[in-house]
């Protein structure tokens, strides 16, 4: 039953879409559209009002629902394929541009954490944001050795505000999954659970300087990604500090192409970028948007806000890789026998089937330049597929999904006619190439080779004991399985309802042949010898015990 905090909320949604003037949203839902006549029987809907622009009124209302409305904003932002391009350009103003709270706040706040005045830890501090996101906002500073830095503070009351959206999260996410035919296919809580473990994450700075300090590691000597140094005695859970970088955000294409940035080049680092943080490091940034992005004058990525991070397991490593290569082979059988052998699908899953809907839904995005692809169309068809064959929603996934997603606006904004496919191609050949055949093996014995060392004396004398056991008749081999046990009762039981089948069907016979012989009868009761009386009753007995048995 829902709570009357989340009715509250629920209420407080549709005011705040009122406000803002967006009542054909509030009343094209089931709940409130039978209310929509005393809507405009309210008085102040009486004189006609002038509304800002909608894609204005359609962020404002996020930034006033709060930070997980603020975040579904930011993904929005990014599909510009999926929204008109004056909702989508005012929605990307909610990658840096969310309204900041007070600088004498963060000041206090940042003291609070440090139990000192903020004088004793920087030389300088600007009351002044540099940016504000939904989660925290970021203020320039000085140490005390003249290093500039960016000093991080999370919003005050994020972690309350977080847990009653999330709570209101789960309680839709529990009724799609009992009222709605799809929902326990898709799994709504599952993912809730994903997003709610995501975002708490992201609200510990600490948790985030350890995720910069490591993807840093990853690229320290590469010369596509760049990421700034954590300096970690200034650190605290609600406060992060780093190096601060001077760049050009991504999304201004004009100052990109003042400096004489190559932007093909550019859109094919990002690919590149993503793929091995993904495949080679399985640690990749999966908050790739716009306002977290931008390029140093030599052409190199500098990464920011490292909140969100995401891991894969190697089996699903392997099979996403196997999967694209399959993809870009045109190898639809192959991509769906994967799909079948991670249980993406159940078992039972006609591959030919599932083949060709696959080939119908990715046959016309090949040989074609990215601008004239719709991941969207395609994530809907393959949805679509998806429904058709039962595939469960891979809640693992989902923040690869996003970034795929990410990657992909990115690449838009960059160079339109990169060929995402033929980029990626190279690269997943190359990782595949090097987890099977002689470089895997090679690999595998060079990281197996100190465990190696440390056990191999130890092989002779097991070897010696256990032969040693044999030749006394010491030697015991235990085999230990529930499902061998399992079998074992199961097959006492048929011999055992074999057997009284038997002795039934015996019984039953011989009281017929005693019933047929004339002149025998010691006894007779009925008009039936007494043995056949007998007889009959042990083989119904018996026959009954064996029927009993086999339900």
């Amino acid at each position: 039953m829902i709570r009357p905090a989340q009715l509250w909320r629920v209420m407080h949604i549709n005011i705040v879409l009122l406000r803002n003037g967006l009542d054909e949203i509030v009343f094209a839902t089931h709940l409130f559209r039978p209310l929509r006549f005393l809507y405009f029987l309210a008085p102040w809907n009486w004189i006609r009002r002038v509304h800002a622009p909608r894609g204005v009124r359609i962020r404002r209302a996020l930034e006033q629902l709060g930070p997980i409305f603020v975040k579904f904003g930011q993904i929005l932002s990014t599909r510009r394929d999926l929204l008109p391009d004056d909702i989508a350009e005012e929605l990307a103003l909610l990658q840096d541009r969310v309204q900041p709270f007070p600088g004498a706040q963060a000041r206090a706040m940042i003291e609070k954490a440090y139990g000192q005045p903020i004088a004793q830890i920087f030389a300088e501090f600007d009351e002044t944001p540099l940016a504000s996101a939904s989660i925290a906002q970021v203020h320039a500073a000085t140490l005390p050795d003249g290093t500039e830095v960016v000093v991080k503070v999370a919003r005050p009351n994020i972690h309350r505000a977080i847990r009653n959206d999330v709570s209101l999260l789960y309680y839709i996410a529990g009724l799609a999954e009992r009222y709605w035919k799809e929902g326990r296919r898709l799994r709504p809580v599952e993912v809730i659970h994903e997003f709610e473990t995501t975002i708490l994450d992201e609200l510990d700075l600490l948790r985030e300087a350890a995720n910069a300090s490591q993807l840093r590691r990853n690229f320290i000597d590469s010369n596509m990604l760049y990421v700034p140094e954590v300096y970690w005695p200034q650190c605290r859970r609600e406060v992060m500090v780093m190096e601060r970088i001077h760049g050009a955000a991504i999304s201004d294409i004009a100052k990109l192409r003042s400096q004489g940035i190559d932007l093909k080049m550019l859109a094919e680092r990002g690919v590149e970028i993503f793929f091995t943080q993904v495949f080679r490091h399985n640690f990749f940034h999966a908050d790739m948007h716009p306002g977290n992005i931008f390029v140093g004058p030599e052409g190199r990525y500098l990464a920011v806000d490292f909140g969100i991070m995401g891991t894969l397991s190697p089996s699903d490593q392997r099979y996403l890789a196997e999967n694209f290569l399959a993809f870009f082979r045109r190898d639809y059988r192959r991509v769906a026998e994967l799909h079948v052998e991670s249980e993406w699908v159940p078992a039972n899953t006609r591959v030919d089937e599932f083949e060709s809907a696959i080939r119908t839904v990715c046959e016309p995005i090949f040989e074609r330049p990215l601008r004239d692809i719709s991941f969207g169309h395609l994530l809907l068809r393959l949805f679509q597929t998806a429904r058709r064959f039962n595939m469960e929603v891979q809640p693992q996934l989902v923040l690869l999904q996003k970034t795929l997603l990410n990657i992909e606006g990115l690449g838009r904004q960059l160079y339109p006619d990169l060929d995402l496919w033929q980029t990626a191609k190279p690269f997943l050949e190359r990782w595949m190439s090097e987890q099977v055949g002689p470089r895997a093996f090679l690999h595998n014995l060079r990281t197996s080779l100190p465990i190696w060392t440390e056990t191999l004396p130890e092989i002779p004398q097991l070897l010696h004991k256990t032969l040693e056991q044999a030749v006394s008749g010491k030697l015991r081999i235990e085999w230990h399985s529930e499902e061998l046990r399992q079998m074992r009762i199961e097959l006492r039981s048929a011999n055992r309802r074999t057997v009284a089948a038997i002795i039934g069907a015996g019984s039953l016979v011989a009281a017929a042949l005693v019933y047929g012989l004339d002149g025998y009868a010691p006894a007779v009761i009925g008009g039936a010898p007494l043995l056949t009386w007998i007889f009959g009753a042990l083989g119904v007995a018996f026959i009954a015990t064996a029927l009993r048995g086999e339900r």
